[in-house]
């Protein structure tokens, strides 16, 4: 959450009740992976992609980069798909 919010300049700043619900249905279709640590004496739980993870993001990037471009057509009055 941290990294999202810094990455964003803040301007992506989710509460824990929206965030780790979805973190718990990513790891349950065995998309991440979580494990505990210990940071400065709290325990902190990290997650990381698995290969099915990794797999699902890369198709996903490619469908929301269809969509960033679909909208930004709309918004900007040019037909769809745009001309080359």
């Amino acid at each position: 959450m941290e990294h999202v919010r810094r990455a964003s300049g803040g301007r992506f700043d989710y509460p824990e009740g929206t965030i780790y619900p979805a973190l718990h249905r990513l790891e349950a279709a065995g998309l991440i992976t979580g494990s505990w640590s210990v940071v400065s004496g709290r325990q902190r739980r990290e997650y990381r992609l698995t290969a099915a993870g990794t797999r699902a993001l890369s198709g996903k990037r490619a469908d929301w980069r269809d969509f960033a471009a679909l909208i930004s057509a709309a918004l900007e009055g040019q037909p769809w798909p745009s001309p080359a």
